[in-house]
């Protein structure tokens, strides 16, 4: 009996957890390609801070952390130059917004409860949620996931906002050899799926397509011949942004969920050819 992944040609854009992926792929008899899209590098903790320190003088009247692994970065900052306690005090004080499963679990681990959350792990619902809240004159510090956020920042100055970024980490661009590399393989018609695990990855990915004229023929392979496979709403919701209409998402945001889903969908759809 042939395995669901038997032949096909599955692409990782991932920097982290590569190895495991592979053997879930290989398990299910397909045959794996690396090309990295991604690196983060988190800043220096000297380099926090000022933040920090802004945060406990109560600074803030709300804090809105986007994503977990950014709001653990702040607080091991704030532990390396002894004022974790003074800083989630503050935090308990202060207006808390979450973003994500991930970002309230980091929350909950600290003891704190946020005061608004989304319903779908996207900046879109974040902004739902906030709709109804008035921001005028309140000064908002915004953690963001190593880029700029422009619809969220237009939401909050258009409701009077007073707003301080903070990037606790910063995503890395990718080589540019490993994407001309995928490219040259998805030109040739020997990627049958790519794997995305964040949003950084397929705008890297567009990008550079945009940039040689050939976003247009991306948008047609993943429409048509290469399946797009993503881990998250926020992923899946930048693929929707580029204009690609077959998404394939697992429920659960787990990168073993995601082999699993992309094997069920290529044995539905072997079952209707």
């Amino acid at each position: 009996m042939s395995k669901p992944l038997e032949g096909k040609q599955v692409v990782l854009t991932a920097s982290r957890k590569t190895e495991e992926m592979t053997t879930l792929i290989n398990k299910q008899g397909g045959e794996v390609k690396v090309f990295s899209l991604q690196g983060t590098v988190f800043l220096d903790h000297k380099d926090l801070e000022n933040d920090i320190k802004l945060m406990i003088e109560n600074q803030y009247e709300w804090l809105i952390l986007t994503t977990g692994m950014g709001t653990k970065a702040i607080v091991d900052a704030a532990e390396s130059i002894d004022l974790k306690e003074a800083l989630l005090d503050a935090w308990a004080k202060t207006n808390l917004v979450a973003r994500g499963y991930k970002t309230i679990a980091a929350l909950k681990e600290l003891g704190l409860i946020p005061k608004v959350t989304d319903e779908d792990g996207t900046i879109r619902g974040l902004i739902s949620a906030l709709k109804n809240t008035s921001f005028s004159n309140q000064k908002v510090a915004v953690q963001l996931h190593g880029l700029h956020s422009p619809a969220l920042t237009s939401f909050l100055e258009n409701k009077g906002a007073i707003i301080h970024e903070i990037y606790p980490y910063k995503h890395l661009p990718a080589e540019r050899e490993q994407v001309e590399q995928l490219f040259e393989q998805l030109e040739k018609g020997k990627v049958d799926a790519i794997c995305f695990t964040t949003y950084y990855q397929v705008r890297c990915l567009f990008e550079y397509a945009v940039s040689i004229n050939q976003a247009d023929v991306l948008r047609k392979w993943f429409n048509h011949t290469v399946i797009a496979v993503a881990v998250g709403k926020v992923t899946a919701e930048e693929l929707r942004e580029w204009k690609v209409e077959r998404i394939i998402s697992p429920k659960h945001e787990r990168m073993g969920a995601m082999i699993v889903t992309l094997s069920q969908y290529v044995k539905s759809m072997t079952k209707l050819v």
